[in-house]
């Protein structure tokens, strides 16, 4: 190159002394001319054929010629042009001795040539339709950087000789480099979207129309960030997903890989299994085989696919972590350089600002590189999730019965909720297994370097704070074991409470459970509180690291010998290098517990997702008459079927053909596999042998009726059209449409989770209505007529399965009990242990006198006897039918439940009148039972500040803040010790006094430490004592709020407040605050460095923390915001899995998997456009940002060290620059912690938002002067009374005047919502008057306690309620009353022996709600409750349901024996207990119509007597 370079005239191709040892550098013209213009070339040149490739590769679409690309185009056309006419120029003015100027000849040439090169690029890439081009790009910064050394020579010879002397040349250099300049600026914007592929979505993401730099940079995130700063963001302000990001694209592929890997799996098996089989002596082929099912059994199966899918593009962003690595690793190399110029007094001054640029470069691509690794991480992980959820949900649908039993719901739930978020982090952290050991060892090395064998004491430190932490660790985990354990103690309780607390309110027993929670609570504080401690010590120690590790190094490097000095570069290279090793140090850990974590989750999805499935082809649905007999529907021939494939045959020689259009019975004993022929039509069991053969489309009702969380509407036509005449008949066909007025927007009513709000007879009948709404050929019903009453029964039958019903030209396949429907059965199957023992009509089988006919027979005289029960009990005409299985079941959302017996229906009945075009205008509220968690918007309120350090004190925050500065003081001392002993003059080649230098740098190490230790343990406390005031102040909010609160707030968001929000005020609060505090204050001190080093500093550092201050006020107001939106948008994908799962055969049998597996798609989705933004984009966005304001920070003080380096020691500045290398993370954790502290500090105000809502009146009041034994008499007086639900509402109780003696039994009868319950809610004052007073003895109960009103009279509920704990605190809570009291009221309530037979006697646990005792058993408690507090009042709301005849007798006959003194109220549902009473009340829409003894209302022949005649009692 030199020999060319000469033939030319011009000097060699380097020269050292022209280039480095000089005050004015410079490239020689050689190097200029050759070197610079052709590294660009070549670049172009190498890589062209493999880029062509990649596009021929990769057709996007064809982009039509736009105004960017003809600019682009012409542009080349100029510089193309440039270098012919240069190119000639020289060839005609030196064409004499051309040989000698070959370089100049040949340079534009070649440059011309790569220019049409890159426009021949540019058109492929409009035809291939790439928009933006990162290798064209790539190629004009080339271009661009090697032309700046020749554009500043020019400039420089300009300047000494002036412009004229060669002005074209100058001209054309000058116009090349601008053009030059103009393609680099033109390669920033992307092109347009190529044709056919123009956007049609409403909010299209815009990465996809972003340049390679913008992507770089995510300038493309700018828009959502302005406009979330503007106005709280919603949902429709987030972008739609990509295609690449939807569910259908990823999960669609997967599905393919999937497939393919298994269908390969299982035949490389079979040929080894058959090769191994014949006997063939290949061990190698058994060993394969061996290791084929050790891969099959082990999850790496799953992560393969997952790998062969996302692995590409996941290792793009490996090759970015690479680059980041080796920025990161530069940068202290270049501190050294740094720091050896400002000691070499004769360096001149443009190596200093040469390392300042390469310092400040290096920063910002190593920002870039880690950025586009996060960015490349999160959106793999975030697919991933999209995947596993996609395969987990479709496996749901096609599992088979066997394997469904062995996992529950939970499980499923789980994998998709907790196990999909391992996956992701997975993802995010795997790079680190391998790379962290890398970046360790090449730390060490560098280290080693600086400082010798005297780093191995650093890596000896290290050795000894892991098992230190390791040791924290696993202490940390059995005290959140145990705080877990009292923490799910207090949930469960609280659960119960709110399931109690209508009878904890009329027990008055609200102090008692208040006890419970907070001695729950203390516990779980106290574990909570050690755990903290020891976590203060795990922080303090690995904040403290750097300065251990230091510590260590440089004492044992100054004392291995005198002749060991440290100076500026060894302290502060080795210190950079020290805070570059923490990082792999933390994420070693967690990378490999999180890689471990996920190996086991792999082994349990790919187990789940391998489960058997549902045999395809098992039920042969047939449209044709291939299978099927003429007129024949239905035909199992010969068959056998089981649950699993290994268990016993649940039906066994089943063979049956169902004709066309007739009603098929299918009667027999519990568990003689009714329900399983059923499924074995529907093909949900295991076939063994035969065929089943179904025609034509089934619909299917199951025995325990599944319905989704949507309106009523919705579950009835089920994803079909909505045919208005159709559906009123079907409505009208399943008696729903007594049930639709009665439900406040009618079938627009939303329905709770797992039909919360329906009774189980409602239940029923949608899921009936629902079949019959699908006009499907064959019918299977499994017993929908058993959750409903007799009458009910009847009317469906009639009119949907009978032969007069809707259905009556379908095949319909019935499993009853009801022995009444079989008469008009064409064809009864009799089943007996899973056979068929007889078949034929309802004559035929009792012509046999079989084992049917005995049966009917028995069972005939037993029904009628029951029908008449029943019919006593149904107390209302037919035109409310339906209502009586309202009653007894509804929770959460009806009043009637909440508060008594019938309540609701007077609130609801007084909606009725509302007419149509109101109706229209307002179905949202009313179909809205209850209070939906509302997602706040905008920034949280100062209040909430102020009430959370209100809590603390300030006594104990104004010491905190001190203690901080304490710790960062200690540091800064610390650091500022150390650059004063690198400055210390080197004597006789040792240091003085290190031995003092080290002390004192020890000491102040450790009083560092022990600060850091004493802020954390601090702050925690703090966080502790203001997380037990907030969590006491809701639970008394909550207890003492009326029961219309309960009613309109689920109990799901109260637990939700007493679970994750109090959690997140005990323990992420004070995090949050921890981290923020501490990265403050270490910004402080970075900034107390700079200015003590350059005080000039301070001209840029406001600036860049002004522009810090703007970035993070855009980012708080958004990211909170974005929070919500993705915290709402997860739970309706966890809602929609379980309903899924729990409703499996039913979607499979009406064939809708296709639109549920869309509704999961769309549900994911709509998640991920929030997890995009937040996740992938918006913290990349910040970080980006901030990271430049960091790195501004770097440059400033690298160059002001510069500047001053006259008047600087090497000490100080390595100080200054070291630490602003810090400043970028920093940056980044004080916006984070900030944030993490503005979303969590929203639980605060959560948990206070019960601090303003009604509270009811005072449990007791001091001055209060009622006796001791109030009330002696029982006597009771209503004057003028009345009561109303809710303000606005009508009254429910109008006017009631009535006097009750000492010692009366009074009956209150009436039909539903007539407001019989209401006298009670009014007489315990659950609700107060609205006008009127009631008088107990003569005392206005409304100047009392609530307490002292309602433990001196006691009421029997209707639903018996036990809490978990022992049978004597059930009875006891406040262990006011004796064992030998408790024993005899047990006695009473007939109760003695069977509580003396338990093992536990008194102290027997019952489970939550007394699951572990009969409902007779429960009523019977509730009566030995009443029994013990004996007062002189006893209001019995009487059970309606569950509780057999001889149970009630007993209550009864111990009612009238054990309460004759005292005055009783009884809300009867049975007339014939309420037979021999002194008064009957009858109530009628909240008036007394009639009031007189039994007898006399008889005779009367009103009200009372239609009700006992409709009862069967006149």
């Amino acid at each position: 190159m030199d020999a060319f370079c000469r033939l030319s005239g011009l000097d060699p191709l380097w020269d050292w002394n022209r280039t480095w040892y000089t005050a004015n550098p410079d490239l020689t013209q050689c190097f200029q001319n050759t070197v610079l213009v052709w590294v660009p070339c070549i670049y172009l040149w190498l890589l062209a054929p493999f880029y062509c490739l990649h596009l021929y590769c990769h057709d996007r679409g064809h982009i039509q010629m736009s105004c960017l690309c003809s600019a682009k185009m012409v542009l080349g056309f100029l510089l193309a042009s440039f270098g012919f006419v240069e190119f000639f120029y020289i060839l005609l003015e030196r064409s004499q001795d051309i040989q000698h100027h070959m370089v100049f000849l040949l340079s534009p040439i070649i440059r011309s040539m790569t220019v049409i090169l890159a426009m021949c690029i540019i058109q492929l890439e409009r035809i291939r339709g790439c928009r933006s081009s990162i290798f064209l790009f790539l190629f004009w910064v080339l271009a661009v950087v090697c032309a700046l050394v020749p554009l500043r020579a020019k400039i420089q010879l300009a300047m000494d000789e002036g412009i004229a002397s060669d002005i074209v040349r100058y001209l054309a250099f000058f116009s090349y480099f601008t053009i030059q300049l103009a393609q680099l600026f033109l390669c920033c914007f992307a092109d347009q979207p190529p044709e056919g592929k123009t956007i049609s979505e409403k909010n299209p993401c815009p990465v996809k129309d972003a340049s390679f730099l913008s992507k770089i940079l995510f300038w493309w995130f700018t828009g959502l960030v302005v406009k979330g700063y503007r106005n709280p963001l919603e949902a429709g302000d987030l972008w739609t997903l990509r295609e690449e990001d939807r569910s259908q694209k990823i999960i669609s592929d997967l599905e393919q890989d999937w497939t393919a890997e298994c269908a390969k799996l299982q035949k490389q098996e079979k040929a080894l299994a058959s090769g191994v089989a014949l006997g063939s002596r290949l061990p190698e082929q058994a060993q394969l085989l061996r290791k084929l099912q050790k891969e099959q059994s082990s999850g790496f199966f799953l992560l393969r696919t997952l790998a062969r899918k996302f692995g590409p593009y996941f290792l793009t962003g490996t090759l970015c972590i690479i680059f980041h690595d080796a920025f990161m690793f530069a940068i202290p190399q270049v501190l050294s350089l740094l720091l050896d110029f400002m000691r070499d007094e004769d360096a001149p001054l443009w190596k200093g600002y040469f390392y300042a640029t390469l310092m400040f470069l290096l920063s910002c691509l190593q920002s870039l590189f880690n950025h586009q690794y996060m960015y490349t991480c999160f959106t793999v992980g975030m697919r991933v999730k999209t995947a596993v959820m996609g395969l987990v949900y479709r496996k749901s649908l096609v599992i088979n019965s066997s394997a469904r039993r062995t996992c529950t719901v939970g499980e499923i739930v789980n994998l998709v909720s907790a196990d999909t978020q391992k996956l992701m982090d997975f993802v995010v952290y795997f790079n680190a297994v391998w790379l962290a050991p890398i970046e360790i060892a090449l730390c060490l090395f560098f280290l080693w370097q600086q400082l010798g064998p005297s780093a191995l004491a650093g890596i000896a430190t290290v050795i000894l704070i892991f098992p230190l932490n390791g040791f924290i660790a696993k202490k940390r985990s059995k005290l959140q074991e145990i705080q877990m354990k009292f923490m799910d103690g207090r949930i469960r309780l609280m659960n119960e409470i709110l399931n109690g607390i209508k009878i904890l309110k009329f027990y008055a027993w609200e102090k008692a459970f208040l006890e419970q929670v907070l001695g729950y609570r203390e516990k779980e504080l106290k574990a909570l509180k050690k755990s903290q401690i020891l976590y203060s010590i795990s922080i303090a120690s690995f904040n403290s690291s750097s300065f251990l590790i230091a510590f260590a190094m440089f004492g044992v490097y100054v004392m291995l010998d005198d002749k060991n000095v440290l100076d500026a570069q060894k302290v502060f290279v080795s210190m950079a290098l020290i805070n570059i090793l923490k990082t792999p140090l933390s994420q070693l850990p967690f990378a490999i517990s999180t890689t471990l974590q996920v190996v086991c989750l792999s082994l349990r999805m790919k187990e789940y997702i391998c489960f058997p499935v549902l045999a395809a082809g098992f039920v042969l649905l047939s449209q044709s008459f291939l299978y099927c007999l003429d007129g024949e529907d239905v035909v199992i021939e010969n068959g056998t079927f089981s649950w699993s494939a290994e268990g016993p045959p649940c039906l066994k020689r089943i063979s049956v053909s169902v004709p066309r259009g007739s009603l098929v019975a299918v009667v027999g004993h519990v568990g003689s596999g009714k329900s399983s022929l059923l499924s074995a039509m529907l093909g949900e069991t295991e076939k063994r042998s035969g065929q089943v053969t179904v025609k034509g489309s089934v619909a299917y009702v199951p025995q325990q009726a599944w319905i989704q969380n949507a309106t009523v509407q919705d579950n009835i036509i089920f994803g079909r059209e909505k045919l208005k005449t159709w559906y009123h008949r079907v409505l009208e066909a399943c008696a729903l449409l007594p049930d639709l007025d009665i439900l406040p927007a009618g079938d627009a009513t939303e329905i709770g989770e797992k039909g919360l709000n329906l009774s189980g007879g409602q239940k029923q009948r949608v899921s009936l209505a629902r079949a019959v709404y699908r006009k499907a050929d064959v019918y299977l019903l499994d017993d929908p007529l058993s959750a409903v009453d007799a009458h009910v029964g009847q009317h469906i039958f009639d009119k949907v399965i009978g032969p007069k019903g809707v259905l009556r030209d379908k095949t319909r396949i019935l499993v009853t009990h009801g022995m009444s429907f079989l008469p008009q059965a064409d064809l009864i199957l009799v089943l007996v242990d899973g056979e068929i023992t007889e078949s034929g009509s309802y004559q035929e089988l009792l012509s046999h006198h079989g084992a049917f006919a005995d049966f009917i027979h028995t069972f005939a005289s037993t029904e009628r006897k029951e029908s008449a029960i029943q019919r006593a009990g149904s107390r209302r005409s037919n035109a409310r039918l339906s209502m009586v299985d309202f009653m007894p079941f509804s929770r959460d959302l009806s009043q009637e439940q909440l508060i008594g017996g019938d309540t609701t229906n007077t609130n609801l009945q007084n909606m009725e009148p509302v007419s149509e075009t109101d109706q229209e205008q307002v179905p949202e509220d009313l179909g809205k039972l209850t209070e939906v968690d509302k997602a706040r918007t905008g920034r949280v309120r100062l209040d909430m500040y102020k009430k959370y350090f209100k809590t603390i004190g300030l006594a104990i925050i104004i010491p905190i803040v001190f203690l901080y500065a304490f710790q960062q003081g200690a540091s800064l001392a610390y650091n500022y010790w150390l650059s004063k002993w690198a400055d210390d003059p080197v004597v006789n080649g040792t240091q003085i006094d290190t031995d003092l230098k080290l002390t004192v740098f020890g000491a102040l190490g450790f009083v560092q430490g022990v600060a850091i230790f004493g802020t954390t343990v601090a702050i925690s406390i703090c966080g502790i004592i203001a997380s037990r005031h907030l969590h006491m102040d809701l639970l008394n909010n909550v207890l003492h709020s009326p029961m219309s609160f309960f009613e309109s707030t689920p109990s799901g968001n109260l637990l939700n407040r007493f679970a994750k929000e109090i959690d997140a005020i005990d323990c992420m609060v004070p995090e949050g605050l921890k981290m923020m505090l501490s990265y403050v204050f270490k910004l402080m001190e970075v900034c107390i460095i700079v200015l003590m080093a350059t005080p000039f500093a301070a001209v840029i550092i406001l600036p860049l923390a002004f522009l810090y201050a703007f970035v993070q006020s855009f980012y708080v107001a958004t990211s909170c915001q974005l929070r919500r939106l993705e915290a709402v948008s997860r739970s309706p994908i966890y809602t929609h899995f379980n309903e899924t799962v729990q409703g499996a055969s039913v979607i499979r049998a009406f064939g809708e998997q296709s639109r549920f597996i869309l509704q999961a798609n769309e549900r994911v989705d709509f998640n991920q456009t929030s997890y995009f933004p937040r996740f992938v984009g918006w913290i990349r966005w910040l970080a980006v940002n901030l990271e430049f304001v960091g790195n501004g920070v770097v440059l400033a003080a690298a160059i002001l060290s510069v500047m001053g380096k006259s008047t600087l020691s090497p000490g100080i500045v390595g100080l200054a620059v070291s630490h602003s290398l810090q400043v970028t993370g920093i940056l980044s954790w004080i916006v984070r912690s900030w944030t993490d502290v503005e979303n969590n500090i929203v639980s605060v105000e959560r948990v206070n938002e019960y601090a303003d809502t009604p509270k009811e009146a005072s449990w007791s009041i001091e001055s209060s002067s009622l006796p001791q034994a109030w009330p002696q008499n029982g006597t009771i007086e209503f004057q003028d009374y009345g009561l109303q639900y809710r303000k606005g509402l009508e009254l429910a109780l109008k006017g009631i005047t009535l006097h009750i003696h000492e010692r009366e039994k009074v009956g209150i009868v009436g039909r539903t919502g007539a407001g019989k319950s209401s006298l009670a809610l009014g007489i315990f004052r659950i609700l107060e008057a609205a006008k009127g007073k009631i008088f107990i003895d003569g005392v206005d109960i409304a100047d009392i306690g609530l307490h002292d009103l309602r433990s001196r009279i006691t009421i029997i509920p209707q639903d018996p309620v036990l809490f978990s704990g022992s049978l004597r605190m059930n009875l006891d809570p406040f262990d006011t009353y004796t064992d030998e009291e408790v024993w005899s009221s047990l006695e009473l309530a007939h109760l003695k022996n069977f509580v003396s037979n338990l093992p536990d006697k008194l102290s027997h646990e019952c489970t939550e709600g007394g699951e572990n005792l009969s409902l007779g058993q429960r009523q019977l408690v509730c009566l030995a409750r009443a029994l013990l507090r004996k007062t002189k009042i006893l209001v019995l709301d009487e059970a309606t349901a569950a509780v057999d005849l001889e149970t009630d007798t007993l209550i009864q006959s111990t009612i009238r024996t054990q309460f004759e003194d005292c005055t009783v109220l009884t809300i009867a549902h049975r007339l014939n207990t309420i037979m021999d009473y002194t008064r009957v009340i009858v109530m009628d829409r909240g008036h007394i119509s009639e009031m007189d003894s039994p007898a006399n209302l008889i005779s009367q022949r009103g009200q009372f007597y239609r009700m006992c005649r409709e009862a069967g009692l006149v």
